[in-house]
């Protein structure tokens, strides 16, 4: 009995140690919503002035990293990516209306390229 309980233990251990590991990196952060950006939001506009619209990385906390799109209207979204399980907060910020909108969460490894 002592045997099958060591040998489950020891699986547990690999297993856990193996799929939980999907640490996100500073690159992951920013290449996952720059994806999920250029999916959601029309560019086309940027073309003639690239200036206007932009991915950029912000300020990174012990559990997040923030990375901010700008938009051609002067309205930002802050991505606030968990580096422990990409889950990102989405928060929309109009700095002339003084708003600021929480707007909803994406999965940042749905926005990964798989190797």
């Amino acid at each position: 009995m002592k045997p099958l309980i060591v040998v489950y233990s020891l699986l547990m251990i690999l297993f856990c140690c193996s799929c939980g590991d999907r640490r996100v990196t500073e690159e992951n952060a920013y290449e996952g919503v720059s994806n999920y950006c250029h999916q959601t939001y029309d560019w086309s506009i940027a073309q003639e002035n690239p200036s206007i619209m932009y991915v950029k990385m912000g300020v990174e906390s012990d559990s997040t990293y923030e990375v901010v799109f700008r938009s051609y209207t002067g309205a930002t979204v802050h991505f606030y990516v968990d580096k422990h399980t990409g889950v990102t907060r989405m928060v929309e910020k109009v700095p002339q209306l003084d708003i600021e909108n929480e707007t909803g969460r994406i999965n940042l490894f749905d926005y990964l390229k798989k190797e």
